[in-house]
């Protein structure tokens, strides 16, 4: 019997950027016979293993019904494909792997007798992050392969979650986190000191990482109705990160119209993406994209600023939204209140593939009431007629409507080391 024990070297959490290196201790050990069984040959003495290989793989499990076999054959990618594809069991369809990387060739184990190695990976860039969505799953595993003389081919996978890896979007953010560099570049060079050596991709990504979420630049939103003014809706920044709270205010001071109930929901959205069918025409109408086939016209949402003509190809068709954190508030007679959602840290930040979109928004949802008797004109009134004692009941029944409001928000990853995800040891035994 053969023993394989693999373990990653970062225990403490089993989280990694895309770009990010990757290690892990894998053994292999042959468990010493029993003191009251005696060998009867060589072959009970020696176990004898004819190869092993490791690989990291991205899955990709997506149960779309549109989707054909050949789209998701295209987005393939093959170039590290092995025949120990066909020993995983796993649920979708490799999406990328790394080059499989050969741990050894017959190994023979005497009893008692252990070996151990590393594996060093490095997570590819143009791969998706770690997300369960819906209707779309990416997941990562490092697959460890080995084949027993006069056996099948036996696998054991380790999981491991993969967090985008936040690169400057424009050239005036790249310009902004090289500004935000210190001024020891400034100084007169000393030549009896070492230069130091250029940031890495991770740390340039951590260090703009923390120059764009770390800005506050409140943003104020005039909430009104057909009625009137309803509140004023403060929003501190709208970049986040992961396991960061978003803390806003909103100020009914202002206010025309009486919010009597308010409701803010953390949403996360998944938009699948699809082409448009065969035949369609694609045009751009002001800032909406319509595909026309056979006299019908289909609206589109809104794309964003900068797109190219390639994304005017696509289709948004499916939209389905999952709830996370939830505030929820009765404010009658309130002038102010905050609001205060935190971000969870197992969730997947925005991001987008040829597949899905993910994005997230805040929903609000204000019960507001134009009913006379709430208004504080009529409790003026109550309190002129008699100065002594005033007491005011609430109405039985009031006329309501409830207005929906989304806004769209930015969420970026954190720092792998501040996900707390241990990773334990994972063994498979070869018999």
């Amino acid at each position: 019997m053969i023993e394989i024990n693999a373990k990653l070297l970062r225990d403490q959490s089993a989280v990694f950027m895309c770009g990010e290196v990757v290690e892990c201790l894998i053994d292999f050990i042959h468990p010493s016979l029993p003191e009251h069984k005696i060998s009867q040959s060589n072959s009970d003495i020696l176990e004898n293993l004819a190869w092993a290989t490791v690989q990291l793989h991205c899955y990709c499990n997506a149960s779309m019904n549109d989707r054909t076999g050949n789209d998701v054959a295209a987005s393939r990618n093959v170039g590290g494909t092995t025949s120990l594809n066909a020993s995983n069991q796993l649920k979708g369809e490799v999406l990328q792997s790394t080059e499989p990387k050969i741990l050894f060739c017959d190994l023979r184990l005497s009893p008692g007798e252990a070996k151990q190695f590393l594996y060093r990976e490095t997570v590819p860039l143009n791969t998706p992050p770690t997300y369960r969505g819906i209707r779309v799953k990416y997941y990562y595993k490092i697959t460890i392969a080995t084949q027993r003389l006069g056996s099948s081919v036996q696998a054991l996978n380790i999981p491991i979650r993969v967090l985008p890896l936040p690169l400057p979007q424009s050239d005036l953010d790249e310009a902004i986190t090289l500004n935000d560099e210190s001024n020891e570049d400034l100084a007169p060079n000393n030549p009896f000191l070492e230069k130091r050596r250029p940031p890495s991709r991770i740390e340039y990504a951590l260090h703009y990482l923390r120059g764009v979420t770390a800005r506050r630049r409140p943003n104020f939103f005039m909430i009104t109705n057909k009625w009137g003014k309803v509140g004023r809706f403060c929003l501190f920044k709208s970049a986040y990160k992961l396991g960061e709270d978003i803390v806003a205010t909103i100020d009914f001071s202002c206010g025309t119209v009486k919010c009597v109930q308010l409701s803010v929901t953390l949403q996360c959205e998944e938009i699948e993406l699809k082409a448009p069918a065969p035949g369609a025409v694609v045009a751009k109408v002001g800032d909406e994209t319509v595909a026309t086939e056979a006299g019908a016209s289909e609206p589109n949402s809104t794309q964003p600023n900068g797109v190219g003509s390639s994304e005017l190809e696509r289709k948004k068709c499916i939209s389905r939204v999952t709830n996370y954190s939830k505030h929820h508030e009765v404010c009658l007679g309130m002038l102010q209140t905050q609001v205060i959602l935190p971000i969870p840290l197992h969730v997947t930040p925005t991001f987008r593939t040829d597949l899905v979109e993910v994005s997230w928004r805040l929903h609000f949802q204000f019960v507001t009431s134009t009913n006379p008797e709430l208004s504080s004109e009529s409790l003026i009134d109550r309190s002129a007629e008699n100065e002594d004692e005033l007491e005011w009941v609430a109405p039985t029944d009031i006329a309501i409507e409830t207005m929906i409001w989304s806004l769209p928000i930015t969420i970026y990853p954190t720092a792998p080391l501040q996900i707390p995800q241990p990773c334990g040891e994972y063994k498979l035994h070869i018999k």
